[in-house]
């Protein structure tokens, strides 16, 4: 990892912000599309480019704030990726966005993510925290390979249970789902149903599919060749060099995730979701004015 002093660290308008303290990942996700080269990393994927001053950037940045609102983070790059268990920068920028009263959107795969429960609890009590985790396939074996650097699916659930414990409300990633791969009835219904247990607010699905562009193409079927070997000849039969490459199951496990989505009440469009986790709630904002 590398250190850099950002020029700021905050995106976005209107009633939400995103923040990326890190650019880059460790997790080794094969299917990643931050590796794209639309997003002109000039350095190494797994060399972290580290935004060392992002705490003094983020307290600066919300002290001029007037009107509370949330703040999403892990969107490009995962907040609790391997070294921040020794750099603390997320557990840093977490207790700014408490002591100023704003919200949290934090998106993960890590269950180091529970290292900072406390926080997130305290954050959800005085304005909104939400947590979002991926899950992309039951199988553990299948996961070793998918994400081979991160907890796998049986530990992410346990992650979304103890923050249902404490109200945290969730929501999962249930993408990609990977063509000839994770497309299983048995796959998506086995994630479901740990979603209804775990009591999850919604659950993002982007059409089961994958999406590939070049970067990101490349490293996707070197882990083809290695671990499915015919599989990416079968991958450029079908797709050529498409961008979106939706599942040939997709309508079937589509209605399979709506049915079980409506049947349950958990919010099943990607509309839905970011609504949810971008609104601060009212009555948090009515008191934040007295305060001021």
């Amino acid at each position: 990892m590398h250190f850099v002093n950002a020029k700021g660290i905050l995106s976005g308008s209107g009633g939400f912000y995103g923040m990326n303290i890190y650019r880059g990942c460790t997790h080794g996700c094969v299917y990643c599309d931050s590796r794209s080269r639309c997003y002109q990393f000039t350095h190494p994927f797994e060399d972290i480019e580290v935004k060392q001053n992002a705490p003094q950037l983020l307290e600066k940045a919300l002290k001029s704030k007037r009107k509370r609102c949330m703040i999403g983070t892990g969107a490009m790059s995962d907040p609790y990726m391997h070294c921040e268990e020794k750099l603390k920068l997320t557990e840093k920028c977490l207790e700014i966005i408490r002591d100023h009263g704003f919200g949290a959107a934090i998106q993960t795969k890590s269950d180091l993510i529970m290292r900072d429960i406390d926080l997130l609890d305290e954050i959800n009590r005085s304005a909104k925290c939400v947590v979002q985790m991926t899950l992309t396939t039951y199988d553990d074996d299948l996961c070793r390979i998918l994400e081979p650097n991160v907890c796998n699916t049986k530990r992410r659930i346990e992650v979304l249970k103890e923050m249902q414990a404490r109200g945290i409300p969730t929501i999962v990633w249930l993408t990609p789902v990977l063509p000839f791969i994770n497309d299983t009835e048995e796959n998506i219904t086995a994630i479901l149903n740990e979603c209804v247990k775990a009591g999850v607010k919604g659950v993002i699905d982007f059409g089961m599919g994958l999406t590939l562009r070049e970067g990101d193409r490349e490293y996707y079927y070197a882990a083809l060749d290695k671990h499915f070997p015919g599989l990416k000849q079968r991958y450029i039969r079908r797709y050529g060099n498409a961008y979106e490459l939706p599942s040939p199951n997709a309508w079937k496990l589509t209605r399979l995730f709506q049915s079980v989505c409506r049947e349950n009440g958990i919010m099943s469009t990607p509309t839905e979701c970011f609504n949810y986790m971008r609104q601060l709630p009212e009555k948090y904002e009515q008191l934040s004015l007295f305060e001021e």
